[in-house]
């Protein structure tokens, strides 16, 4: 097992990853950030002709500048700055879309659809949170050439594309419509003129051909990768959310309760591909990160199942696999230069680098019994860490209604604190602004197994909370309960994986012998 480290501080692993996201510029390409990553047998941070440029500045910035928002501290602006150049950098070609080169110093020759999404994020981020408004223009001017060059039942213009630029299509799934999330950010948080009318004409080619009411999961249709599966589920949740749309969540809801269990198991891992011939067990963190960010808001619409599931996958799965331990990675070098000085940026400093990645892991580990090698590609950090900023702020949410304790981790905010019982004996909530409290209970706690100290009156369940009607204030409230063990089975495609947990977080699991694995072995 690797080193014992703390994976129930959210706040520690938002930190760590805007850390690793600050260190990825590539020396040798005027500091656009590298895409590929491996640590294993060799070390290594790789250029990308299909994401350097238009893919990891998307995902780095909406995750930075979140991280800023959430937390109150500052990334160091040159961080930034250097992701934000590499992003409009990509938006320079001919037409307004995020275009990427074949080769290091070459032109802007490549244009996937895979990636305004990610463009997209880029501008939303540094519209919402630097008030750009080069960012605002390039977003409009984006949305105007797509909404010409793109057609619901016709598909892309081809041929003014590929008279212009090597076009690669995928499925709608895997391209266009996973930009819908971003579309409906910048709506929100900027007003970006068109942003709705895209994402409410991509959203209705999604739910009638792919997202239907059944929930079922269609592989051909959809597309092996995963990842655009589940960000796209996501970005209809977020829509919903926005436009208050509740037929458009139930279909979302459908899609998680049915649908989404053929590529996910219970703790949130998620296979990285659905093809046939893929490793069994090599999943995709930003994946998970979609599951979370979707179960969060239909928690937030009443079904408090969905933040329990929510809270085992980020204790279980997106936590745990962050990586925080790079000792076994081997510096690369040579024999003239031992140090580095005189190799590519993307052979020094490696093992430094990737502190705080995400990456490809099994449930049980970094590495998979069927590894052919270990990578943590630079963009799957700021999916994470993107996610990881929407948990924080859905810990504790303060409404008109009360202050909601939907997730028990360790927490304050200018309303409640809150004493988690995964780091304490007992869990502990202090109200400092007036107002209900409801404390989320989860279903594994027998109706009769709460105790409820501190109060000078009763309490009550409702629809899976704890409800305090006037907690005294600055007084810590003691809501004691056990956490349950029990033991579960993941089945994977080749192998069935057995796992104690207490409360929502893994105990120990099965690892089968394999290295570098995040809980203890479970015994057979």
């Amino acid at each position: 097992m690797l080193a014992d480290v703390n994976t129930t501080d959210i706040a520690a692993a938002i930190r760590l990853g805007c850390r690793t996201m600050c260190s990825v510029f590539n020396a040798d390409d005027d500091d656009v950030p590298f895409f590929g990553s491996q640590v294993w047998p060799e070390a290594f941070l790789s250029f990308s002709t299909s994401a350097s440029e238009s893919h990891v500045p998307g995902r780095h910035l909406n995750a930075l500048l979140n991280a800023e928002d959430v937390l109150g501290f500052n990334v160091e602006e040159s961080c930034i700055d250097r992701h934000a150049r590499a992003a409009f950098f990509s938006y320079s070609g001919e037409l307004p879309l995020p275009l990427n080169r074949d080769r290091i110093g070459g032109p802007l020759v490549h244009f996937y659809p895979h990636n305004v999404r990610e463009g997209f994020h880029a501008l939303y981020a540094l519209a919402r949170f630097r008030n750009s408004g080069q960012a605002v223009e390039t977003a409009e001017r984006s949305i105007s050439a797509i909404q010409a060059l793109w057609h619901p039942d016709r598909g892309w213009d081809t041929d003014l594309i590929e008279s212009k630029f090597e076009f690669h299509p995928t499925t709608f799934i895997i391209g266009l419509a996973r930009a819908i999330g971003p579309l409906v950010k910048l709506h929100r948080h900027t007003g970006c003129r068109g942003a709705l009318e895209l994402a409410l004409a991509l959203a209705d080619k999604a739910t009638s051909e792919f997202f239907v009411a059944s929930g079922a999961y269609d592989r051909e249709s959809f597309g092996g990768h995963t990842h655009s599966t589940t960000c796209v589920m996501s970005s209809l949740a977020q829509l919903a959310d926005v436009i208050r749309d509740a037929g458009l969540m139930e279909r979302v809801r459908a899609f998680y309760d049915n649908g989404l269990n053929e590529i996910r198991d219970a703790l949130g891992w998620v296979i990285e591909s659905s093809g046939d011939e893929v490793d069994p067990d090599r999943g995709e963190v930003n994946n998970t990160g979609d599951i979370v960010e979707t179960a969060l808001l239909l928690g937030k619409w009443g079904y408090p199942q969905y933040f329990e599931d929510a809270e085992r996958i980020v204790r279980c799965h997106l936590l745990p696999s962050q990586l925080r331990d790079t000792s076994f990675i081997r510096e690369p070098g040579s024999a003239d230069s031992p140090n580095g000085a005189d190799i590519e940026d993307g052979r020094r400093n490696v093992a430094d680098r990737h502190l705080g990645a995400f990456g490809f892991p099994a449930p049980y580990g970094h590495k998979t019994l069927d590894a052919q090698r270990i990578s943590f590609n630079m963009d799957i950090v700021g999916g994470s860490v993107g996610s990881l900023c929407e948990v924080y702020r859905q810990v504790v949410d303060s409404t008109a209604a009360g202050h909601y304790v939907n997730l028990q981790f360790d927490h304050e905010t200018d309303a409640v604190e809150v004493e988690s019982p995964y780091t304490h004996r007992q869990m502990r909530v202090r109200a400092k602004r007036p107002g209900p409290l409801f404390v989320r209970l989860p279903s594994w706690v027998p109706v009769d197994g709460v105790r409820v100290d501190g109060l000078e009156e009763g309490t009550r369940r409702h629809n899976g909370y704890l409800v305090v009607s006037r907690p005294p204030l600055n007084r810590w409230v003691t809501v004691q309960f056990e956490l349950a063990e029990r033991e579960i089975v993941l089945r994977h495609r080749t192998r069935e994986i057995k796992v104690k947990l207490r409360g929502d977080a893994v105990a120990a699991m099965s690892n089968f012998g394999a290295e570098l694995t995040f809980f203890p072995a479970l015994e057979d």
